[in-house]
């Protein structure tokens, strides 16, 4: 199996560090042999929303060349993709498939953060996935991503079990929220994620979130396949290794095949279909 990372932030998400070079070289030097930045997505907001913790569309030019630049470097060396850490937001979705044919964007990955928009922060209304408490809190949750994976759009599932940071019991509800994301996962096609960022929380915090035991447990038996994901932040991420021998053993041990490589998706025919009102499919 190829050593590959397809999560990868950049400075311009506001909380993240390094430049975008800098990640290259840690990967180089750690032996990764492909590459894939997905910073935060910008959106072409409705209102005049400024976000804090994603890349804003006015530096989406500056990510695309920047990657570029160094996808043309490096080549030969590492194999560098450009892609984007996406949430669903179902009125926006149109614009984001445009502006990922547009800019010939490789490759996009779900990560459910908020529902359906983080635009109404200050009226109290916005709902952040990774602080949940309440059944429908959760209940939104999964409909929203299982409509996500349904797009077609998407080639992995960014911690699927995001919402573990905020609901602490596992109980049949939550079992079956795990089956429910991991049956529809399976269904099209789309590997898991085993977060790397979120085991190093639970290592700091001496706590179980984002991965946890019972939703891979879950996916083992609803036969899924993982994919590791640094979800690095900082170079110095993708230099240790400690985390990813330990994921890739768990893993093994549950009988999860792991993926090095994400599906590719013909975004051009999920728009035409999308257009025409047709199911969207890879």
């Amino acid at each position: 199996m190829r050593k590959t990372n397809y999560h990868t932030h950049t400075s311009r998400c506001m909380h993240a560090c390094g430049s975008d070079e800098e990640y290259v070289r840690a990967a180089l030097a750690n032996g990764y042999e492909a590459l894939g930045f997905s910073d935060h997505t910008p959106w072409k907001y409705a209102s005049s929303f400024t976000a804090h913790m994603r890349m804003p569309l006015s530096q989406a030019e500056d990510y695309l060349a920047s990657i570029r630049t160094l996808k043309a470097r490096y080549q030969g060396k590492i194999d560098i993709l450009i892609g984007l850490e996406c949430e669903y937001f179902p009125a926006y979705m149109d614009w984001l498939l445009d502006f990922i044919i547009e800019h010939d964007i490789d490759y996009i990955m779900l990560g459910h953060h908020y529902y359906r928009t983080d635009e109404n922060r200050d009226s109290g209304g916005r709902i952040y996935f990774g602080g949940i408490r309440t059944s429908h809190e959760l209940k939104l949750y999964v409909e929203d991503a299982v409509a996500a994976m349904r797009t077609g759009m998407y080639s992995c599932f960014c911690h699927p079990e995001l919402f573990m940071r905020g609901i602490h019991e596992v109980n049949e509800e939550v079992k079956a929220a795990f089956r429910t994301l991991c049956v529809c996962a399976l269904e099209n096609g789309i590997p898991l994620e085993y977060n790397l960022a979120g085991a190093a929380y639970n290592r700091a915090m001496h706590a179980e979130a984002y991965p946890h035991h019972a939703f891979w447990e879950i996916a083992a038996q609803t036969g899924n396949t993982a994919i590791i994901g640094v979800d690095a932040h900082d170079p110095r991420a993708l230099a240790d290794d400690s985390l990813r021998d330990e994921g890739l053993s768990r893993l093994r041990q549950l009988g999860i095949p792991v993926c090095d490589a994400l599906p590719r998706v013909d975004f051009k025919r999920i728009r035409d279909k999308r257009r025409h009102r047709l199911p969207a499919g890879r």
